[in-house]
């Protein structure tokens, strides 16, 4: 079993894994079984009204399981990995206070990494340099500066999605003023102190084409549910554009672009579809890169026996 953390620091339960691979069953089965409180690692889960598109638990297993860090902002608000680490550790220390062990779930590996490691003291915003790299992109497209960055920073690049231009512009601006990668900003400063006592479970899939397929079966069943229809109603409800964090999730982006009349009705399911199996190839890629993490095959059927025997003996 991985444990990280000193042995005398209280204990808290990491499940990470991509889309579609059973996270949020899991961590339901062992909220009945453990004295655990869950707490949500999801960056498109903060949004209110955000919910088809996001598998935000519904109302019922909300008011069974209360998950904390969901429905924190609206979607025409943006919300970082930092503000993520000092709402996390603010909610964890009050779990433990009523005698309860935080259980942290979801796959947002970027707030996960920050959580356990601090974040690096990046240089501050170059407005004059944001203003080149927007042109440019507007004359050329976000992954023509995609593969800049794959260029100057491959390890950053390799866990972006091409469109992804709040990240993409950010870790260009950081690389070109510094001339260093994240990853060696990173590695040269002191991480950050964590005060817990983790067992880090990392959900992967022993065979790909089964998770395309659980991937492709909840997308179908998103679009079903009126997928189309709640990102219409928060187009109404809120002041949003395509360039917003919210807007650019998976799922949404493709159904906004839809709306706007770039892609035909028609094409939306096969595009929602390709765009999550290739999140969540970058999920894996940010997982399998993570120290810590003990690998299980998330198709086991025996997995939740199995994970709770695990837990029991770590929570003893």
């Amino acid at each position: 079993m991985t444990h990280t953390g000193l042995s005398s620091s209280p204990p808290a339960i990491f499940i990470l894994g991509p889309t579609a691979s059973g996270k949020t069953s899991l961590a339901l089965t062992l909220a009945e079984r453990l004295p655990v409180e869950l707490v949500s690692v999801d960056s498109a889960q903060v949004f209110v009204g955000m919910d088809i598109g996001t598998a935000k638990p519904d109302a019922d297993t909300l008011a069974r399981y209360p998950h904390h860090l969901i429905n924190l902002i609206t979607p025409d608000r943006r919300y970082s990995a930092a503000a993520f680490r000092a709402d996390a550790l603010r909610v964890m220390k009050d779990i433990v206070a009523r005698g309860k062990v935080p259980l942290l779930v979801g796959g947002t590996m970027l707030y996960f990494k920050a959580l356990r490691e601090g974040l690096a003291d990046l240089p501050p915003a170059d407005a004059a340099l944001r203003g080149e790299l927007d042109a440019k992109a507007a004359r050329l497209g976000w992954p023509v500066l995609h593969a800049e960055l794959a260029r100057l920073d491959p390890e950053t690049a390799s866990r972006l999605d091409p469109n992804d231009a709040q990240r993409i512009q950010r870790a260009l601006e950081i690389v070109l003023t510094t001339g260093r990668s994240l990853g060696e900003l990173y590695a040269s400063q002191k991480k950050q102190p964590f005060p817990f006592r983790t067992v880090e479970l990392g959900l992967l899939p022993s065979d790909r084409t089964v998770l395309h397929a659980r991937i492709a079966e909840r997308f179908r069943a998103m679009l079903d549910s009126g997928l189309v229809a709640e990102v219409e109603s928060l187009r109404r409800t809120y002041p949003l554009d395509a360039g917003l964090p919210s807007m650019r999730s998976v799922g949404y982006r493709q159904v906004w672009e839809m709306l706007e009349g770039r892609i035909p009705y028609a094409e939306l399911e096969d595009r929602g579809i390709f765009a999550t199996r290739q999140f969540a190839k970058r999920q894996l890629t940010w997982l399998r890169s993570m120290t810590g993490i003990q690998p299980l095959d998330c198709l086991d059927k025996t997995i939740e026996a199995r994970v709770l025997a695990l837990l029991q003996r770590f929570l003893a």
